[in-house]
């Protein structure tokens, strides 16, 4: 299993994209080829994490990038603009950002 870290100092993005249970895998499948091929190619990302919930109706992305300015520039780009019909087809979404204002690690 993949550590989870957080960066206190990164701009964090939270999306919580809520679907038919028969669509979550086709939803993660997408989600994560759009990470592999767009988003971890742009300038700012630091790191993705995608949470699948056991029911199947929600997955939850967890992204933190250099600062607000790339997450707006993700969200502005092209290739980016490309993928949000596709997702939208799965799932309607969510998304709030933050900055992680506590964590604790065992």
């Amino acid at each position: 299993m993949d550590k989870i870290a957080f960066d206190p100092s990164a701009a964090t993005l939270v999306n919580v994209l809520t679907c038919d249970p028969s669509d979550q895998t086709k939803l993660l499948n997408l989600l994560r080829e759009n990470i592999d091929t767009v988003i971890s190619t742009l300038d700012g990302w630091r790191s993705t994490t995608l949470v699948a919930a056991p029911d199947g109706v929600r997955v939850i992305i967890i992204s933190q990038w250099h600062d607000s300015a790339s997450i707006t520039s993700m969200q502005n780009d092209a290739r980016m603009q490309a993928y949000f019909p596709k997702i939208a087809a799965l799932a309607a979404f969510d998304s709030t950002p933050g900055v992680v204002s506590y964590t604790r690690q065992a």
